[in-house]
């Protein structure tokens, strides 16, 4: 059963409408990434699930509950910022106890959350030690420890990876699940890295045009996005967009003409036929090959390039369009950096077909 619920939330600054009738149901104890690019409205949203704004329109509810006619300090909602937010003049066992002291708890209490957090989070060294002393991913453990420290209904964590280091935001994407399933936190989580979103979410809310176009598993955002948009907006290399329009062959199976080969699909493409698309092949979904192969296109090799663990290649067909592959570097095929021919299978069992006019994906 839904725990918190946004219900039909709008807000506008002036004529520019920012969130739009929008809408979501979060079990309790359930982590949803709020993703989409810079300007979307992330921040706005956060800002009026924890009451620093007002809705024009709509409600939000925690347990059944309106909060929305409630101040910030009474919606039962904490909030962990990008920029850290901690008090400058506290040290770090100060700054996550503040929020205990407010509540009046006994010091005995105050002192074992805050160490049962700060050994959580790995900073029970530097408790002492004030925010000047601190480094960045210590002062992102900090605030989100003191954002842990009493535990809210609702945990809003704003970008909160964003000032640290490369090194750091990877450890925090593997650390931060854990905590939070410590703590079974309901976690509103923004970000606009989709490796970040994928790692960290329950279920990823990707939002534009003021509302969420989609709300699904990570899984389920990458391998089944419901429009261009949001292919393009999960992967790296991105997703490959190739012009077809399906025909039948003479034995009654659909085929698709790419890169001046024509490639019989799967059985569920024969319902599109005579259909404009966009096939949207994932790099990872395409083999190439030193040599002529049954199913393989030919083309040209344009660049090669290593990708931490995975190599990327640039590749390029008959009439000219980009196709990027990719696959292990240590299961890439023996070629090297100068420019030659190829050729690449595609799984046509993966690809994703878009409406070419629409650009809406095809159930």
């Amino acid at each position: 059963m839904a725990y918190f619920e946004i219900d039909r939330l709008s807000k506008s600054f002036g004529k520019s409408k920012v969130i739009d009738n929008l809408s979501l149901s979060v079990r309790q104890g359930e982590s949803v990434v709020v993703f989409g690019p810079s300007g979307c409205g992330k921040t706005v949203l956060l800002r009026l699930i924890s009451g620093v704004l007002r809705a024009d329109a709509g409600d939000i509810r925690i347990d059944g509950e309106s909060i929305a006619h409630l101040g910030p300090d009474h919606r039962d909602v904490a909030m962990a910022f990008q920029n850290f937010a901690l008090y400058p003049h506290m040290t770090a066992f100060e700054n996550i106890a503040s929020p205990l002291r407010a509540r009046k708890l006994a010091e005995a209490e105050i002192s074992r959350r805050v160490h049962e957090l700060a050994e959580l989070l790995r900073i029970d060294h530097v408790l002492g030690h004030t925010p000047r002393e601190l480094s960045n991913g210590q002062k992102q453990r900090t605030s989100l420890a003191r954002s842990l420290a009493a535990p809210p209904a609702v945990l809003l964590l704003d970008d909160p990876l964003r000032n640290v280091d490369a090194k750091i935001r990877y450890e925090m994407r593997l650390e931060l699940p854990r905590v939070l399933r410590e703590y079974r936190s309901t976690v509103f989580y923004v970000t606009q890295d989709y490796k970040e979103a994928m790692a960290l979410g329950n279920r990823v809310g990707v939002l534009y045009d003021g509302t969420f176009q989609q709300v699904d598993t990570p899984a389920g955002i990458y391998g089944r996005p419901e429009s261009i948009r949001i292919a393009r907006l999960f992967g790296d290399p991105p997703v490959n967009l190739l012009p077809a329009r399906p025909e039948l062959s003479g034995d009654g199976r659909a085929k698709l003409r790419i890169g001046g080969s024509d490639l019989v699909g799967p059985p569920s493409l024969e319902s599109l036929v005579g259909r404009d698309l966009l096939v949207g092949i994932r790099p990872e979904d395409i083999e190439v090959l030193t040599e002529p192969a049954e199913g393989a296109i030919a083309v040209e090799l344009d660049a090669l390039t290593p990708l931490n663990v995975r190599a990327v290649m640039l590749l390029r067909d008959g009439q000219g369009t980009e196709i990027l592959a990719s696959c292990p570097e240590d299961d890439r095929p023996p070629l090297s950096r100068g420019r030659r021919q190829v050729w690449a299978r595609l799984d046509l069992g993966r690809a994703l077909f878009f409406d070419r006019a629409t650009e809406m994906r095809i159930h």
